[in-house]
């Protein structure tokens, strides 16, 4: 690390981040293309919980922040032990794989339900949410973007459940290079210095590059093909 690089660190705020969602929904993958702009396809399962940090500056709110990204094991097993990690967490980014229903429905029916139970303590849950929606920065990634066409689970839904608990949406894609990954951490940046900006709603399949646009181009033969003259 160069003498620039340690001083922005110093300047930087520091900011736990915790990935939390199904086993197999890339939340290890998500990190590694953070972090180094790698892929891996025989990522195994994360054993607990494993820890990272990435300092980046946001140019438009002219400050850094250190990311303290925290990789939880999904596994039913160790469920009793990621709450200990999510615990006063500054982000929570709940994932789920596109391709597989059931992921997505254990963070409409567990993930969520975890983050707003284990802060509670002696308070309501009732206060605790709104306690959550201002304090918290919540973050719902649709993971494997890329795989659209075994999709199981429409945009629609993951943006309706984003907006009922005020979280950033972001399609993303740990396989390819296309910058959903980046733009999901930004976004996050954003609103953690900015928590009365409207969130963004990044990058959705449709606009991906490559696959996103041939994709596009096929919705639109299929139109032509379906009128009545």
């Amino acid at each position: 690390m160069t003498e620039v690089e340690e001083e922005e660190d110093k300047k930087a705020i520091p900011c736990k981040v915790v990935l939390i969602g199904e086993s197999g929904v890339g939340k290890t993958s998500i990190i590694s293309r953070y972090m180094h702009n790698t892929f891996s396809a025989t990522v195994g399962s994360t054993p607990g919980a494993n820890f990272t940090t990435k300092t980046i500056f946001l140019k438009e709110e002219n400050q850094s922040i250190k990311y303290e990204i925290w990789d939880t094991a999904g596994q039913e097993k160790y469920r009793s032990l990621a709450k200990v990690f999510y615990k006063n967490a500054s982000v929570c980014v709940l994932v789920y794989e596109i391709t597989r229903r059931t992921s997505f429905d254990e963070l409409k029916n567990f993930w969520i339900n975890e983050v707003i139970n284990n802060g509670a303590s002696n308070i309501s849950k009732k206060i605790f949410l709104i306690i959550l929606l201002i304090y918290i920065v919540l973050a719902v990634a649709a993971n494997k973007s890329d795989m659209y066409e075994y999709e199981e689970v429409p945009e629609s839904e993951g943006m309706a459940f984003a907006k009922k608990y005020k979280a950033i949406f972001q399609t993303t894609s740990a396989k390819e290079s296309n910058g959903s990954v980046d733009l999901l951490f930004q976004n996050i940046g954003k609103q953690i210095l900015n928590p009365n900006k409207e969130n963004i709603r990044a990058l959705s399949k449709d606009d991906l590059p490559g696959k996103g646009e041939q994709l596009k181009q096929e919705k639109m033969k299929k139109e032509k093909k379906g009128g009545c003259c």
